[in-house]
Formats: C-alpha cells, sequence, structure tokens
C-alpha cells in the first residue's frame, strides 16, 4: 500500500470514528428526552387524576350551599330577635 491510500484509510476511520461517537452522542440525548417525557407525563397523570378526585364530590356542592343559606338564615333571626329585645331594654 503506499503513503496516499494509507492517509485515506486514515481519514476513512478517522471520519469513522467521528460519525460514532456524533451517533453515540446524539441517541444518548434522545434517551435522556424520552425518559424526561415519560417523568412528566406520569406526573401530568398524577396531577389529573388527584383533579378528577378533588371533584369527585362536586354534587354535595348544593347541599352544602342549601346548610350555609339555613345557618344563615338562623343567624339572621337571632340578629333581629336581639335587635328588638335590646330596643325593648333601652326604651
Amino acid at each position: 500500500m503506499d503513503s496516499q491510500v494509507e492517509q485515506l484509510w486514515q481519514i476513512a476511520n478517522m471520519l469513522g470514528i467521528v460519525v460514532i461517537v456524533a451517533v453515540v452522542v446524539l441517541l444518548t440525548l434522545l434517551v435522556m428526552f424520552v425518559h424526561r417525557i415519560h417523568i412528566r407525563v406520569v406526573k401530568i397523570k398524577a396531577t389529573l387524576e388527584a383533579a378528577k378526585n378533588n371533584t369527585a364530590d362536586t354534587a354535595l356542592i348544593g347541599v352544602t350551599a342549601g346548610g350555609v343559606e339555613a345557618v344563615l338564615a338562623e343567624g339572621l333571626e337571632h340578629h333581629l330577635f336581639l335587635g328588638r329585645v335590646l330596643d325593648k331594654v333601652r326604651a
């Protein structure tokens, strides 16, 4: 083999090594990104599941509101009663 052919083989080998290193780096990045996406998808799924569980009892909101209204009405009656009693005591 003459020196020119040997030099071409060395260049081809170096280019091959550069290509292999580039492919390894790109595949490593791809695996890291896919893993990161998977982790975030799991977190989003957990968040959505928690939101679903949090809103599962929304049917009770109407019942609770009715109870709150009843408590407020009772408080208003007491307030009005005490206002009338205090007016009679002052007079």
